[in-house]
This record gives C-alpha cells, sequence and structure tokens, in this order.
C-alpha cells in the first residue's frame, strides 16, 4: 500500500543511478535460471545449421561434448535433448521411438558415460520426432487415440530412464499419462527420475521453426487442436495442472512462454509448485531476426528473458542458453 504523496513521496529517487536500481532490483537471472536444447542428427562430426533459427544447430553425437562442455563452463544445470529422425526410420506408429538405438539414446548414453551426473539430461516424451504424419499420438480412423497412446508413451518413459535420462518430459498432452508413467517408474524402480509435465501446451502458432529442426513440419497432417489446448482458455490450463500434480509431476511447463505469461503467473500463485516456461523456436526467431536486422536492440532478449522471471517461472528452455554470456551482464 502506498501511504505517502508527492512531493513526500518520490519514486525515481529509487531510480536514480545504476547501483540504486541494482539494490531494489525485484528480478535477476542467473545461468541458474536455464535449460539449454540440443538438436541431435545421425551421422559423425556434423554442426548442421537451422535455417529457420538463427545460430541455433543440429549436432551428431560425438560432437556433443562442443556444446555440453559449453553448458557446464556457463553453469547450465540442464540440456534438453531433440532428435532430427530420418524420415525412413519413421512410420505410423512411432517405433523408432522404442529403440534402444534412437538419437536420443545414443546421447544419453553417451552423454553420461563422459559427464556422469555433472548437468541434468531432459527427455521429451512424445512420438512427433518418429511418427509418420508428424503426431505427438497414435492415430485410428483420423483421431488421435489417447490410451493406446499413452501405452507407448510408458515403454518411452521406461527406456529414456534406463539409459540414463533425469528428467523425463510428457509433451504429447495425452489425458492421464502422467499418472501412468509415475506408476510404472515406481515399479520399475526408477524412483528418483523427475518428471517435468508439459501441463499447459497450447495449439500455438509459434512452433514451426521448431519442426523444422526436428524434421516433422513437412510431414504433419492436419494440427494439434484435439489434444493440445485452445489458446483463447486460461481457466483449462489450472485444471490441467491440477490433475498432472495429483497424478506426481514434480514440475510442470507452460508453452509457449511470451504470450502466456498470464498463464504462468496464476499457476505458480495457486499452486506454489516449480513452473518452468519455454521460450519457443517462434519467439526466438522473431527475436533474433529483429536483432539481426537491428529493428529492435539486443537488449530486448534480455527483456524478454526477464519478463518469464517476473510472472514467476523457476527455470526457463530457451534457445539463447547457450550465449548467457552475452546477454546477461
Amino acid at each position: 500500500m502506498i501511504t505517502g504523496t508527492y512531493p513526500n513521496l518520490r519514486l525515481r529517487r529509487n531510480r536514480k543511478t545504476d547501483w540504486a536500481r541494482r539494490l531494489v532490483q525485484e528480478n535477476t537471472l542467473s545461468p541458474s535460471d536455464f535449460i539449454l536444447p540440443v538438436f541431435l542428427i545421425d551421422g559423425t562430426n556434423k554442426k548442421e545449421p537451422i535455417k529457420s533459427m538463427p545460430d541455433v544447430y543440429r549436432y551428431t553425437i560425438n560432437r556433443l561434448s562442443q556444446i555440453i562442455d559449453k553448458a557446464l563452463n556457463s553453469r547450465i544445470p540442464m540440456v534438453a535433448l531433440f532428435p532430427k529422425t530420418k524420415s525412413s526410420q519413421k512410420n505410423a506408429d512411432g517405433d523408432e521411438a522404442l529403440s534402444d538405438k534412437n538419437l536420443v539414446c545414443k546421447a544419453l548414453v553417451e552423454i553420461k558415460k563422459k559427464y556422469k551426473n555433472e548437468i541434468g539430461i531432459m527427455c521429451d516424451v512424445a512420438l512427433d520426432p518418429y511418427t509418420s504424419h508428424g503426431h505427438d499420438g497414435l492415430i485410428k480412423k483420423n483421431q488421435i487415440i489417447n490410451d493406446e497412446t499413452i501405452e507407448v508413451l510408458i515403454k518411452q518413459s521406461l527406456l529414456q530412464a534406463e539409459m540414463g535420462c533425469d528428467v523425463l518430459a510428457p509433451s504429447d498432452m495425452m489425458d492421464g499419462r502422467i499418472g501412468k508413467i509415475r506408476k510404472a517408474l515406481d515399479k520399475n524402480n526408477y524412483k528418483n527420475v523427475q518428471i517435468l509435465s508439459y501441463a499447459a501446451k497450447y495449439a500455438s502458432s509459434f512452433y514451426g521453426p521448431f519442426r523444422d529442426a526436428v524434421g516433422s513440419k513437412g510431414s504433419l497432417k492436419g494440427d494439434k487442436k484435439t489434444y493440445q489446448m485452445d489458446f483463447r482458455n486460461s481457466d483449462e490450463a489450472i485444471r490441467e495442472i491440477a490433475l498432472d500434480i495429483k497424478e506426481g509431476a514434480d514440475m510442470v511447463m507452460v508453452k509457449p512462454g511470451m504470450p502466456y505469461l498470464d498463464i504462468i503467473k496464476s499457476i505458480k500463485e495457486k499452486f506454489k509448485i516449480p513452473v518452468f516456461a519455454y521460450q519457443v523456436s517462434g519467439e526466438y526467431s522473431l527475436l533474433s531476426n529483429a536483432v539481426q536486422k537491428k529493428i529492435i536492440s539486443k537488449d530486448a532478449i534480455f527483456e524478454s528473458l526477464i519478463a518469464f522471471k517476473r510472472a514467476g517461472a523457476n527455470a526457463i528452455v530457451s534457445y539463447y542458453a547457450d550465449r548467457l554470456d552475452k546477454i546477461i551482464k
């Protein structure tokens, strides 16, 4: 409550110098606030640029150390792995998701062998990188079938846990999958594997560059509106979060990020659970292209990241995480 009035109260006094502003600042950023996404490709000695995402690359398994080393030196606590699966390895059921020789599994083994527990590894639980139709679940009679998809996601979760994944991140938005996955993990002695649920994942237009990065953009048939959330809704997000917490989620994700700051704030205030934000590929590319063309200052990147902390996010999945030395001053 403001008890004084001008001229006795002058709020600008706390803004008069840099040191004064730093003393009263309410939110800060550190490397511990970030998760770095890493894209994987088959082959050897490749670092492949992604045209739709400036300064973001796909890495072959033997080149992972250069990006992991950089993350460790920056004190980033976790990386998130995303594969670009060959078209020849995709089918309608996404069987490659259950192969212990898929890109994610091979990367898990390699990273754990070299780095042990120096850095956390997060893996998406969903079928879209592996399906020929680009959807996150199985299709029957032109419908994404919920319960049958969950059975596959359970197998995918157990495989990733076995290969060394620290944090499973179901991003599929099937009803009831968190509880089923948690039960299976506990039954198979993976009680300490964490679940970060993409609990409020919206059917958004901001995912295009990511789908290009993982190779699902051209193959996607239709849209994902029957399972991802309607962007016009906010109360629905609260219901989704409440269910996933009850089912055993350790942390929850809001995706996309900046267009949904109100959702992040509401969830944090209501549930007091760790809430992560995903600054998705479309947000990243819009900012990066505008900065490159000098439409906006590069300081806008820092401003956008602070917005997540101000809204209540504990951590941010961001493609800027490997350049924090240039962003956080």
